[in-house]
C-alpha cells in the first residue's frame, strides 16, 4: 500500500526525512539541527518510523550505494521527493540518477548546505501544490492533489516528485502552451546547470507512463514555445 506523505504547511518543524545507507545517516545531526526530524530507514513501510514519529516522511536522502532502494520507497511512500548522493556533478551521474527514478541528487563530498537547499526546494513544491484544488482532469487523466494520486482511467500512475510537479503545472495550464521558460520557473526554481534538456528528459519519461497502455498522447511538443497538455491538437494559447 502506497502511503501518502505530509505537507509541510510552509515549515520544516520536525519534518520527518528517512535517511538510507553511511552517507546519507551521517547527516543526521546537521539535519536534525535544522528543524528536521531524521530517521533510518531499512526496508518496508514502517521501518524506523515507529520509534521516531507517526508521520509519514517528507521526502528520503540516500548515499550513492542506495539506488536500489528507489522502487521500495516509491511502493510504500508514493512520489515524496528522494535525492541520491554522487561524488561529483556529471551528465553520467545526473543520468544515473534520472534512469534510478530519483528526483535529485546531492553532492557527498560538499557541504551539507547543498544538500539543504535542494530538500528546501522539492518541500517548497510539495508545500504549493497542497493550497491548489484538489481533483485535476483532462479526458481519462485525474490527478488528486489531496493524496498526490495520478490516474489514466483505470489505471494508477507512480510518478517522481519532479515528474509529479510538472504534470501538475501542465494540467493546471491544460489547453494552454507552457513554456520551457517557466517550466524551469516554476518547477525547477532555476536551478544551477538546469537546461531545456532536463525538461525534454522528464517529458518522455511522463510521456511513457501516461501512454504506457497504447493511450492518445496528451502532452504535447509546440515547437520553439513549450509544451501543452491537451486531449486532442492543441491551441497555441501561452499561459
Amino acid at each position: 500500500m502506497t502511503a501518502t506523505y505530509g505537507s509541510m504547511a510552509g515549515s520544516v518543524d520536525d519534518a520527518v526525512v528517512l535517511l538510507v545507507g553511511g552517507e546519507a545517516a551521517a547527516l543526521a545531526e546537521r539535519l536534525r539541527a535544522s528543524g528536521y526530524a531524521p530517521i533510518d530507514w531499512t526496508g518496508g513501510e514502517d521501518s524506523g518510523l515507529a520509534a521516531g514519529s507517526n508521520r509519514a516522511p517528507v521526502a528520503a536522502i540516500l548515499a550513492s550505494d542506495q539506488g536500489s532502494t528507489v522502487l521500495e520507497l516509491r511502493s510504500c511512500f508514493g512520489s515524496l521527493p528522494i535525492l541520491i548522493g554522487v561524488s561529483e556533478d556529471s551528465i553520467a551521474a545526473r543520468e544515473l540518477v534520472l534512469a534510478s527514478g530519483a528526483d535529485d541528487f546531492w553532492f557527498t563530498r560538499s557541504a551539507p548546505s547543498d544538500l539543504l537547499q535542494r530538500l528546501r526546494l522539492h518541500l517548497s513544491i510539495q508545500s504549493r501544490s497542497s493550497l491548489r484544488p484538489p481533483l485535476l482532469q483532462l479526458a481519462d487523466l485525474s490527478v488528486d492533489l489531496s493524496c498526490r494520486q495520478v490516474t489514466r482511467g483505470a489505471r494508477s500512475l507512480l510518478l517522481t516528485a519532479r515528474e509529479y510537479a510538472l504534470l501538475v503545472l501542465l494540467i493546471e495550464e491544460r489547453g494552454r502552451v507552457v513554456s520551457r521558460e517557466r517550466i524551469l520557473r516554476d518547477v525547477w526554481k532555476d536551478d544551477q546547470g538546469s537546461s531545456s534538456n532536463v525538461i525534454e528528459v522528464y517529458v518522455r519519461y511522463l510521456r511513457q507512463k501516461l501512454e504506457e497502455d497504447g493511450e492518445p498522447r496528451l502532452i504535447h511538443t509546440i515547437r520553439g514555445r513549450g509544451y501543452c497538455l491537451n486531449d486532442g491538437v492543441p491551441s497555441l494559447r501561452s499561459s
